[in-house]
C-alpha cells in the first residue's frame, strides 16, 4: 500500500512542483503505515543541494522529461530563450531528484518510525518542496522576464488553468 502511495506523491510532485502557481495547491503528501510502538529514531532525511542531487528513479527521470518537453512547446520556447530554459529545465530536474530520494528514503524508515518521527520525516519534506519550489520560482523569473508578450500570455493562462483544476478536483474531495 504505502508504495503505491509513494509512486502517487512522487508523480504528484514532478507534475505539480513544475508549475510554480500551483505551489499552495499541491495535494497532500501520502499517508504512511501506522508507527510501532517502540521504534528507534529513523536515519535523517537529508535534504540534498540542488546540484548534487541524486538521480531520480527511471520513471520519475521520464515523467519529468516528459513535462519539460510539454511545457516547452506550449510556451514555445526561441533558441534565443534556451540559456534560460536549460537553467529552468535543469531546476525542475533537480527537485525531481531531490524529491524522489526523500520519498524513497522515506519509505525505506517509516516502517520504525514512532509519531513524532513521522511527523518530522513528513515536515522536512514539506521543507523541501517549499525549498524546491522557490529554487524553480527563480529560475522561471528569469525565463519570464525574457518571453515574449504572448508566451506570457500563454503562460499566464496555462499556470491559472492548472491552478483551477487543482483547486476544483480539492473541491470535489
Amino acid at each position: 500500500m504505502f508504495s503505491s502511495s509513494l509512486a502517487r506523491g512522487v508523480a504528484l510532485a514532478i507534475w505539480l512542483t513544475p508549475a510554480i502557481g500551483l505551489a499552495q495547491s499541491a495535494a497532500p503528501l501520502p499517508p504512511t503505515a501506522p508507527p510501532a510502538a517502540a521504534a528507534p529514531a529513523p536515519p535523517a532525511l537529508a535534504v540534498a543541494a540542488p546540484s548534487s542531487a541524486p538521480a531520480p528513479s527511471a520513471a520519475t527521470q521520464a515523467a519529468v522529461d516528459q513535462r519539460i518537453r510539454a511545457l516547452q512547446s506550449q510556451l514555445g520556447i526561441t533558441e534565443a530563450q534556451m540559456p534560460l530554459w536549460s537553467a529552468f529545465a535543469q531546476a525542475m530536474r533537480d527537485n525531481a531528484a531531490a524529491t524522489d530520494e526523500l520519498f524513497t528514503q522515506r519509505a525505506g524508515a517509516v516502517s520504525t518510525m514512532n509519531a513524532s518521527d513521522n511527523m518530522h520525516s513528513y515536515a522536512q519534506i514539506a521543507r523541501a518542496y517549499a525549498d524546491n519550489t522557490e529554487h524553480l520560482a527563480t529560475a522561471f523569473d528569469s525565463l519570464y522576464a525574457n518571453l515574449s508578450d504572448t508566451q506570457k500570455q500563454a503562460a499566464d493562462m496555462m499556470f491559472r488553468q492548472q491552478a483551477t483544476a487543482a483547486a476544483q478536483s480539492r473541491a470535489r474531495r
